[in-house]
C-alpha cells in the first residue's frame, strides 16, 4: 500500500442496488429504431442476466486534434433505443474516474437506471477515449519502481519514487507512440460533439458522475448550444481535480453526525476523527509490524506507517459502507487489535507491486491540473489534514509534470451556461463534497440541486427517490424535492 492507492477497489465495490425498476424488458422500439453508421444490433446483458435489445456502434476521431498528422482512434458505445414514440435528445452517460467505462457501468448496478432513462430518448453508454472498448490498445505502464511494504518510506521518498515511475512511464509511452497530449478533457469535449454529429442529433443530453461531471461542465462551456439537459452527480468542478484537505476533515464530522444517529455505532465510534489522529500519531512515532497472510505472497512482515493509513483512508471514504469499515480498522488499532486491518489488506492487496500508470487517467488529471492559488491552499491544509495530500495522489505531485499538457486557468474557470442542469450531492460522499459541488455550478443560473442525506459518492442507486427525481427533471417538471434521505447505515449489497 506504500505505492498503490486502494481507491479503485473500493470505488468499484460500493455501488448499491436499491431500486425495483423493471430491467428485463427489451426496448419496444429497438426493432424500428434508426440505425446509425457503424452500428450493429446486439442483445445487451448485465451481470445479473437482465437483457435489453441495443446497438453497438463506433466512430473515429483524431487522437490529438492539434496535430495534423495525428492517428485516428476508434470510440465505441452501446445505444439503448428510446421506448417512447417521441424521443428527446440522446442521453450520453459519462463515467467517472477518469478511466471508467460507460459500457461496463451499464452492466452493473445502474442497469435499471439506464433502462428507465430510455423513456426520454436513446441512452448512450459511451466509452470515453482511452477507456474500456475505446482504449485503442493504450499500453499500461509497469514502471519497475517498487516501494517495499516492509521498510520505512517517508512522504518525500514516496513522492520521489512516484516521480521516478512517472519519468519511466513517459519514456515508455513515447516509445509506443502514445500521444499523451490527446488525452485531455478538452479533447473529450470535442469527442462528445463528434458523437452528437455521428448520431445526427441537433442536441444531446449529458448524464455524468464524478469525472463524468467534470467533462460535462467543460462541455457546457464550449457546446452548450448543442446540449439539451444535464444530470450530474458527485460533481467535480473544473478546478477541483485536487480536493481541499479541510473539506475532507469536514466530511469526517458529517460521518460522525450520522454515526451518532445509530446507538450501537455511536457506542463503538464516539470520536472518529480524534481517534484517527491518535492512531496516526502513534504510528508516526512508532510504526507497527504485523504479519499479513496475503493471497499470493503468503505470510508477509508488513510495516504499517502513518502514511499507509492515510492512503487507505483516502481509498475508503467514497461511500458510507466503506467508511464504517475504516472506522472499525482505526478502532481496532486504537485498542491494539490489527485484525480488522489485516482482513482488509489480505482481501484487497498484494505487497511490493510495481508502481503502475494507465495513460488516460494519468494524462486527464495532469491536464485538468490546479490553479496556483488552490495549490497553495491544498499544500497548506494537507500539513494537518487527516488524509494529508493523498486523496487525489499522485496529483498535485505531478501538476504540470508533462510539458504542454496542462489546459490552463481559462479551462478551470466555472461554466456560466443556461442549460437546465440537475445536481445530485451525497452528504457522506468523501471524494466530492456538498459545498464544493455547489461552488462548481454557482455561476449557472438554471441549476436544480438535490441533497441526498447519508448517500456517498455512488449515489444513483442510494434510493428509488433519486430515480424519481431524475425522471421529473427529464420531463421538465418543476419539483420541490430538494432533499432525499437514504438509509444509514446503508444496506449490504
Amino acid at each position: 500500500m506504500k505505492h498503490r492507492l486502494m481507491t479503485a477497489v473500493f470505488l468499484g465495490s460500493t455501488l448499491m442496488a436499491c431500486t425495483s425498476l423493471a430491467a428485463n424488458t427489451p426496448s419496444a422500439n429497438a426493432a424500428k429504431a434508426v440505425v446509425h453508421a457503424s452500428e450493429s444490433p446486439i442483445t445487451f446483458e448485465d451481470m445479473k442476466g437482465n437483457k435489453a435489445e441495443a446497438f453497438r456502434g463506433h466512430f473515429m476521431v483524431p487522437e490529438n486534434r492539434s496535430n495534423p498528422e495525428s492517428r485516428k482512434i476508434r470510440l465505441e458505445y452501446v445505444r439503448f433505443p428510446a421506448t417512447t414514440e417521441t424521443p428527446g435528445a440522446p442521453i450520453v452517460y459519462l463515467a467517472g474516474g477518469p478511466g471508467g467505462s460507460g459500457i461496463n457501468t451499464a452492466k452493473r448496478q445502474r442497469f435499471p437506471l439506464f433502462m428507465a432513462m430510455r423513456q426520454f430518448g436513446d441512452v448512450i453508454a459511451f466509452d470515453q477515449r482511452g477507456t474500456g472498448a475505446s482504449d485503442n490498445d493504450l499500453p499500461r505502464c509497469k514502471s519497475g519502481v517498487i516501494i517495499k511494504d516492509n521498510t520505512t518510506v517517508s512522504d518525500a521518498q514516496y513522492g520521489d519514487m512516484y516521480k521516478k515511475a512517472a519519468d519511466i512511464c513517459l519514456e515508455f509511452w513515447a516509445s509506443k507512440n502514445v500521444d499523451l497530449l490527446g488525452y485531455t478533457t478538452q479533447e473529450s469535449v470535442q469527442d462528445l460533439d463528434a458523437l452528437r454529429a455521428h448520431l445526427d442529433a441537433p442536441k444531446i443530453s449529458l448524464w455524468g458522475i464524478s469525472y463524468g461531471s467534470h467533462l460535462s461542465l467543460a462541455a457546457l462551456k464550449t457546446m452548450d448550444d448543442r446540449i439539451d439537459r444535464v444530470v450530474l452527480a458527485s460533481v467535480e468542478g473544473l478546478d477541483q481535480t485536487v480536493k481541499l484537505p479541510a473539506e475532507t476533515d469536514a466530511y469526517f464530522s458529517r460521518v460522525q453526525e450520522a454515526i451518532n444517529t445509530v446507538p450501537e455505532l455511536k457506542s463503538a465510534y464516539p470520536d472518529l476523527a480524534p481517534m484517527m489522529r491518535r492512531v496516526q500519531a502513534r504510528l508516526e512515532a512508532n510504526p507497527m509490524r504485523m504479519t499479513v497472510p496475503f493471497k499470493k505472497a503468503g505470510p508477509y512482515e508488513y510495516l504499517l506507517e502513518k502514511n499507509d493509513l492515510q492512503r487507505m483512508s483516502s481509498g475508503m471514504i467514497s461511500d458510507p459502507k466503506w467508511v464504517l469499515y475504516l472506522a472499525e480498522i482505526y478502532a481496532g488499532l486504537d485498542e491494539g487489535d490489527t485484525g480488522p486491518l489485516i482482513r482488509i489488506l489480505s482481501r484487497f492487496y498484494e505487497p511490493d507491486e510495481n508502481i503502475k500508470f494507465s495513460p488516460m487517467p494519468f494524462a486527464m488529471d495532469v491536464a485538468s491540473g490546479i490553479t496556483e492559488g488552490r495549490l497553495e491552499q491544498v499544500n497548506r491544509e494537507a500539513r494537518t489534514g487527516l488524509v494529508g495530500s493523498y486523496l487525489n495522489f499522485p496529483m498535485p505531485l505531478l501538476n504540470k509534470y508533462v510539458p504542454n499538457l496542462d489546459l490552463g486557468d481559462e479551462f478551470r474557470q466555472k461554466p456560466t451556461s443556461l442549460v437546465p442542469t440537475l445536481v445530485l450531492s451525497g452528504t457522506l460522499d468523501g471524494r466530492t463534497y456538498v459545498q464544493s459541488q455547489a461552488e462548481a455550478v454557482s455561476d449557472m443560473p438554471n441549476v436544480e440541486r438535490v441533497i441526498i442525506k447519508n448517500a456517498g459518492h455512488n449515489l444513483f442507486m442510494a434510493s428509488p427517490e433519486v430515480t424519481a427525481r431524475i425522471e421529473a427533471f427529464m420531463r421538465g417538471e418543476k419539483s420541490d424535492v430538494t432533499e432525499i434521505i437514504a438509509p444509514f447505515p446503508p444496506p449490504e449489497g
